[in-house]
């Protein structure tokens, strides 16, 4: 666990363990993807403890845009879900992230799936993801990280695989 110095937040509580899906479909999205690998590692009290591969999937939604690269990472965090939820927007717009309407193409894109074993509602964070258990580009790479995690309310990662093997993913060679 990285400590606190110059620059960094304080720890509030013990680490917890989350997910963080990593999506990109603009620029050089391979590339993005491994270097907000990197910007998650450089957390303030925040470590990066898997990764998955890289798999391309089609875009959700608004059609005629490029495909989607995507990933998961596992996180120990000492960050409360919100603060780790605001910094994953900072590295988004780090990289140059806009909102210009909902399922827009984008230069990075980081999703909090989920927050220890627990729920979160609250204005503008719901955990887990509401629709995680939906899409083919978050449950396998969980899976591969972590096939026996539980999304709450939903079940066990691995077991969720079937309700998503229509949709097309594939995964990028190592």
């Amino acid at each position: 666990m990285k400590r606190s110095g110059p620059g960094r937040t304080g720890a509030t509580h013990a680490p917890v363990r989350a997910f963080v899906a990593l999506g990109s479909n603009l620029g050089q999205p391979v590339a993005t993807l491994r270097t907000a690998f990197e910007a998650l590692d450089r957390l303030p009290d925040t470590r990066v403890v898997a990764r998955s591969a890289l798999y391309r999937t089609a875009p959700v939604g608004v059609r005629g845009q490029p495909d989607f690269f995507n990933a998961v990472a596992a996180l120990d965090t000492a960050l409360p879900a919100r603060a780790l939820l605001d910094a994953l927007f900072a590295i988004e717009a780090q990289f140059g992230r806009t909102r210009a309407y909902p399922q827009a193409p984008r230069t990075l894109d980081l999703d909090l799936l989920l927050y220890d074993d627990g729920t979160v509602t609250e204005p503008g964070l719901e955990i887990p993801h509401p629709r995680m258990h939906l899409r083919a580009f978050v449950l396998v790479p969980l899976a591969e990280i972590a096939p026996a995690a539980t999304i709450p309310g939903r079940g066990r990662v691995a077991d969720l695989l079937p309700g998503v093997r229509d949709q097309t993913i594939e995964r990028l060679p190592d």
